[in-house]
């Protein structure tokens, strides 16, 4: 887990995301880089995540699995890519741990809203389906506002980010950064 905290302070944001062979943290990373230079940010794995995130804004991010969030199944099928040689994949996940679709059932708690990443194959969505609407939907049922729309990072068919998603990632950082510090003003403060 890391943590930047800037001199002035302000409203809080914490990255909590499953990776399993490492695009989604690659993007995690990169959007807390955008975020921490105006605002405090944590960023950890939902290994390591605790129950309740104490936090004003909580950005939760996952691969897209058969159209959806992980299960135990498929973090247990992606784990036997890896062992594939050909694949070129390094399996950074635990098939055993709990990932983002168990972790939002523990009911987390940010005091502003949330926002909502993935990664998932470069190809329409329609077909490939968003681990982030899924994400949205069950934070939503929870009585979470949304802070900033969902967003998808693409990879190619091997699992791997294309090459213009990490600039991306950085300058939706920034915009989150924004839009948190916009929601933190008292007239325009989103309230649950």
């Amino acid at each position: 887990m890391t943590t930047d905290h800037p001199q002035e302070p302000g409203p809080t944001v914490t990255i909590v995301f499953e990776s399993l062979f490492g695009s989604t943290r690659q993007v995690a990373e990169a959007i807390a880089d955008g975020i921490r230079e105006t605002t405090p940010v944590s960023v950890m794995s939902v290994v390591d995540a605790p129950a309740l995130t104490d936090c004003d804004v909580l950005v939760v991010g996952a691969p897209t699995h058969a159209h959806s969030l992980s299960r135990p199944a498929s973090r247990t099928e992606a784990e036997s890519w890896a062992r594939d040689p050909a694949k070129h994949l390094r399996f950074e996940g635990d098939s055993r741990a709990t990932g983002v679709r168990e972790w939002i059932d523990r009911c987390p708690s940010p005091r502003i809203g949330y926002v909502a990443f993935d990664t998932r194959v470069d190809m329409p969505r329609i077909f490939t389906g968003s681990a982030a609407s899924a994400i949205a939907k069950r934070l939503r049922k929870h009585d979470l506002r949304e802070v900033v729309p969902s967003e998808s990072f693409l990879v190619d068919k091997d699992s791997h980010l294309l090459p213009a998603e990490i600039d991306r990632a950085r300058r939706w950082g920034r915009a989150i950064a924004s839009a948190v510090a916009a929601s933190a003003r008292p007239e325009t403060s989103m309230k649950r």
